[in-house]
């Protein structure tokens, strides 16, 4: 088990950039997948990016060409980098965590185990 913590939430106008990051309380192994969800009130978790135990990006299609994913090779942190923002990439946005390569449900919340408590990006149009 290990914990996550996300920073680099805010406030930026639309057509801005946010870095986000995410850091695992210990380094995980080779094997696990990480990856960035994002929530709005009322609505589900919904995948953004994720990166597979090989080393793999994937996105979704909203952030395809403006979101990518990063990993250190500690394997200690997962960045998030976000270009041209809209309105509707507002959200709460967590970091997700779980002990497989590769999933062909990765962009569904209820398939990640570990999770840290997100960080709040509000996008002005």
């Amino acid at each position: 088990r290990f914990d996550l913590e996300e920073s680099g939430g805010g406030s930026v106008p639309a057509g801005g950039s946010l870095t986000l990051s995410c850091k695992a309380s210990a380094r995980t192994p080779n094997n696990y997948a990480m990856a960035w969800f994002r929530a709005v009130a009322g609505k589900e978790r919904e995948g953004v990016a994720v990166m597979d135990g090989r080393g793999n990006p994937s996105y979704a299609d909203s952030v395809r060409g403006r979101f990518a994913i990063f990993q250190d090779r500690a394997r200690t942190n997962l960045t998030l980098v976000m270009n041209n923002l809209k309105p509707e990439d507002t959200a709460v946005y967590y970091c997700a965590a779980d002990l497989w390569a590769t999933s062909p449900d990765m962009f569904l919340a209820t398939t990640w185990t570990y999770w840290g408590r997100g960080t709040q990006v509000t996008i002005s149009s």
